[in-house]
């Protein structure tokens, strides 16, 4: 299991993953869930994964080997738009499914995989959508300006409460990170390192990536004031008027 965050405002992107990997408590791994592929003064385009692992690397790799084969309009770096670039990850989806996905189903393994898809390619608008294990996907609206794929719900409450398309780039990245790092302490299947992508409107290229790794000393004074700070808000909150 994995976490990934995503959110769309008007400033740009912020885009968030965890690095776990299980299969069972004895046997945890690290592997990154985030692709940015980037061509100067025209696109960055970012991928964050969850699902069974080999079925997520899969897709990837027909998508990588696209763009080193330069195809016209298979590539991440060539398509005109990030609604194709979408539906050219749906397809790499089924290409997997029609390929892996009788064996898997024989082995008794359900083919899982969910994908967000960010970025902006120079004339339209920095956008963001969420891919389905059938390859189908949906874009991010203002009313809705956020995706979740993996562990979702334990991070989802600081998201609702937090996060509009108003919301500035810097409390966008310090929610994702709170986000995260409420559903690492709720669930074991997930955990660092974080990979954090902030990306700026119009800029085509990366404001900040970084690698939140362990005994990180910004991520450990977020996690330590962030649940200092419930715990003082708890004991204001008012008792209940009935007698206990």
């Amino acid at each position: 299991m994995t976490y990934c965050l995503a959110m769309a405002l008007d400033e740009g992107l912020v885009l968030a993953s965890d690095s776990r990997t299980n299969a069972g408590v004895d046997h945890i791994s690290t592997y990154r869930k985030m692709r940015v592929w980037q061509k100067d003064d025209d696109r960055l385009i970012v991928l964050l994964s969850a699902g069974n692992l080999a079925i997520t690397q899969a897709v990837v790799a027909i998508l990588e080997q696209n763009v080193r084969a330069d195809a016209t309009d298979h590539s991440m770096l060539n398509v005109d738009s990030l609604q194709h670039a979408a539906r050219l990850v749906g397809q790499a989806v089924r290409q997997v499914y029609h390929h892996d996905g009788k064996a898997l189903k024989e082995a008794g393994v359900d083919f899982t995989i969910s994908l967000i898809l960010g970025g902006q390619i120079k004339g339209e608008e920095p956008r963001l959508f969420m891919i389905y294990a059938a390859g189908n996907f949906i874009e991010a609206t203002p009313e809705t300006p956020y995706f979740q794929i993996g562990e979702t719900k334990y991070g989802k409450p600081i998201i609702d409460r937090m996060v509009n398309t108003k919301t500035d780039l810097t409390s966008a990245a310090k929610c994702a990170l709170v986000s995260l790092d409420s559903t690492i302490r709720s669930n074991m299947t997930v955990g660092l390192p974080i990979d954090l992508l902030v990306y700026r409107k119009d800029t085509f290229k990366v404001a900040t990536h970084q690698v939140v790794r362990d005994h990180d000393s910004y991520f450990e004074d977020l996690r330590t004031h962030w649940g200092k700070g419930i715990r003082e808000l708890f004991q204001r909150l008012p008792d209940p008027p009935w007698e206990i």
